[in-house]
């Protein structure tokens, strides 16, 4: 008995059947432009700051509501406006504006601090490098970095017998220990390989110290730096206000003596914003140095 003769329809042809087959969704991306990109990282770091100072100046003018004597956040930005209109004016040594007051400050921040890098980063390299040094002067950094800074302060003026370089010795001598230990601890990090291939080739010390040590350390010195000048912006403050004369810490000192609230708001302020330049700046070098190493 013959089979039944097959019927071809419309379904069977080759292009229907394939028609029916199901083709998976392709997931293809919008390509996001790279400034919207941007603009969003913008603004996750953007919002959240500005949340913080939002919430600063809301406990800022609780605090003015519930003391009587202390100014708010407008009669403060009224004061600064006035301050910032002529910030250089001199009528005399003791009435200048409170740039000159600034420069001062921060000029006896880079001799103090000047100095302490240029005895304190190579100190930090012989320690790190020899045993017999770092024996020598661990007992001392110990011993004389916890003191306070002012107490540094009357050995400046019996030693200087002037309020000038008392405050710069002071900021040398507080500013001094962490570029010591941060530099003594990137030289024992070294690689011992390193060292051992400079012995077999013979190299000087001074070559092992130039095209060896500094290159492998110098991202813990930058370290160093950074919180040495934070302290060293910390100190001269207080430093100032013992001292007299002009200076940011002794303008704030004035201004309490003159019962000018507002001023003092207004210097913490920009005491706040020039430490906050300062790190800042020595942590985009930071940064460079490292992508360069890279």
């Amino acid at each position: 008995m013959n089979p039944a003769p097959h019927i071809v329809t419309e379904t069977d042809t080759p292009a229907a059947r394939a028609a029916v087959i199901p083709i998976p969704a392709v997931n293809v991306r919008r390509r996001v432009p790279r400034w919207r990109t941007r603009l969003n990282e913008a603004l996750q770091r953007l919002i959240p700051a500005l949340l913080g100072l939002l919430l600063l100046g809301v406990a800022w003018q609780l605090a003015a509501l519930h003391s009587k004597g202390f100014p708010g956040p407008l009669s403060t930005l009224d004061s600064a406006l006035t301050l910032f209109a002529d910030p250089f004016y001199n009528d005399g040594p003791n009435d200048r504006g409170i740039g000159w007051n600034v420069l001062a400050s921060l000029g006896r921040v880079a001799v103090g601090f000047g100095l302490a890098a240029l005895v304190g980063i190579p100190l930090g390299f012989l320690i790190g490098r020899f045993v017999f040094v770092a024996r020598m002067f661990n007992p001392l950094i110990a011993l004389l970095r916890p003191v306070s800074p002012l107490a540094w302060l009357p050995i400046g003026l019996l030693l200087f017998q002037k309020a000038e370089p008392a405050s710069s010795w002071t900021i040398f001598i507080c500013s001094i220990w962490p570029m010591v230990i941060n530099t003594a601890e990137g030289v024992k990090r070294v690689p011992q390989d390193y060292l051992n291939v400079a012995r077999v080739l013979r190299l000087s010390e001074w070559t092992v110290m130039r095209r060896i040590l500094f290159p492998a350390v110098l991202p813990a010195v930058l370290t160093g730096v950074r919180l040495s000048v934070g302290i060293a912006w910390l100190v001269i403050v207080a430093a100032e206000m013992l001292t007299g004369g002009l200076g940011i810490g002794f303008w704030i000192w004035n201004e309490w003596n003159n019962l000018n609230v507002e001023n003092i708001l207004i210097a913490i302020v920009i005491i706040g914003v020039v430490g906050l330049a300062l790190e800042q700046a020595l942590m985009l070098l930071a940064r460079r140095v490292n992508w360069q190493d890279n």
